[in-house]
């Protein structure tokens, strides 16, 4: 994928990037494998804002995504590449060889006309789905399962790869993108390559309107709202917060504060935190 960059008509055309979607080969989804989205705005089932900053956007539909890739020894057929509005990654189109057809998430190196397997017997190559027993010490892989049989659940975003590091026993030893070193079962499955659109990090908004696009409305700064509505608000001109430390607008400290429960059952699982700090 490249980026490209506009003429500047306009002050905030002038730092705007956006892709040129050169990886897409099929503009419109397949009406079979699409779902309703509704808008929550950020509510929860009680209707009470649990997420700030929502609301608003384009409307949009989603693409349901085979996770699991369970249809095993199977042939498919690369139809299409697709772009998918809920995700950062491209999604392809594939048709097994019984006629069903599936959504997956698209790696790098995958285009139309390619064929792709799932099963242990798969061969390993790009696209390929497979049991981590099956596939070879330092491999790239993505979409990565945490418990057999649920569906990837890791390393699901646009540019990121997990590494293969070790197997040892009943687990299999991964450095994730963030560099945390994390073991997970050999039967948990995982697919073969690096997950395509990688400049998806580079692109720049640049302007506010295309994030109320988004569905994703504007974030004040607690230092200039009223002692009410936030504990660092107040005070006469600007001024600092009056605190030991930063807080939320409920009064808890954040940045930096460690939220992660210590008895957490899946912290026998990490080998080495993404700061490089063993776990305790």
């Amino acid at each position: 994928m490249g980026i490209k960059t506009y003429r500047p008509y306009t002050p905030s055309r002038r730092q705007m990037t956006g892709s040129d979607f050169s990886e897409i080969t099929k503009t419109t989804p397949e009406k079979s494998l699409l779902a309703p989205k509704s808008r929550q705005a950020g509510r929860n089932n009680q209707g009470k804002i649990t997420v700030r900053h929502r609301g608003g956007g384009a409307k949009k539909k989603y693409r349901i995504i085979d996770f699991k890739r369970r249809k095993d020894n199977i042939h498919a057929t690369v139809l299409g590449i697709e772009y998918d509005p809920n995700r950062t990654a491209n999604i392809a189109l594939i048709c097994y060889e019984d006629g069903e057809k599936a959504y997956i998430i698209a790696p790098e190196g995958l285009t139309d006309g390619m064929t792709i397997m799932n099963g242990p017997e798969a061969e390993v190559k790009i696209g390929n789905c497979l049991p981590l027993a099956q596939i070879p010490v330092g491999t790239q892989v993505h979409n990565i399962e945490l418990h057999p049989g649920k569906g990837g659940q890791m390393v699901r975003s646009a540019g990121n790869s997990a590494q293969l590091m070790a197997k040892e026993g009943k687990y299999a030893t991964l450095r994730l993108p963030s560099g945390e070193m994390r073991m997970v079962p050999l039967e948990c499955r995982a697919s073969v390559g690096v997950v395509g659109n990688g400049d998806h990090n580079l692109i720049n908004i640049g302007k506010a309107g295309r994030k109320r696009h988004m569905g994703i409305r504007p974030t004040v700064r607690g230092s200039v709202m009223n002692p009410n509505d936030h504990p660092h608000g107040g005070g006469e001109g600007k001024t600092g917060i009056g605190r030991p430390g930063p807080c939320t607008p409920w009064g808890k400290p954040a940045l930096g504060l460690k939220t992660r429960k210590k008895n957490k059952a899946s912290n026998k699982m990490i080998v080495r935190r993404r700061d490089g700090k063993a776990i305790k």
